[in-house]
């Protein structure tokens, strides 16, 4: 749950600063939320999940 917050709100960042500064359309970012609305519903949304939790593991693993 922490892992799907966290990443909610880095992409909602990431989101709003290619439409602000990135040249990015809002018409764009709509369809981009809208694709990612019928993806989570979707058979494929287990095995996303699973990628980005092991990716967040990984990149939690790194010692700088």
């Amino acid at each position: 749950m922490a892992v799907s917050v966290s990443a909610v709100v880095l992409l909602g960042i990431i989101t709003f600063q290619l439409v602000k500064k990135g040249g990015l359309k809002a018409g764009h970012a709509v369809v981009c939320t809208l694709f990612g609305f019928y993806l989570a519903s979707s058979s494929i949304a287990p095995t996303v999940s699973k990628a980005v939790a092991s990716l967040a593991q990984m990149i939690s693993q790194i010692k700088v």
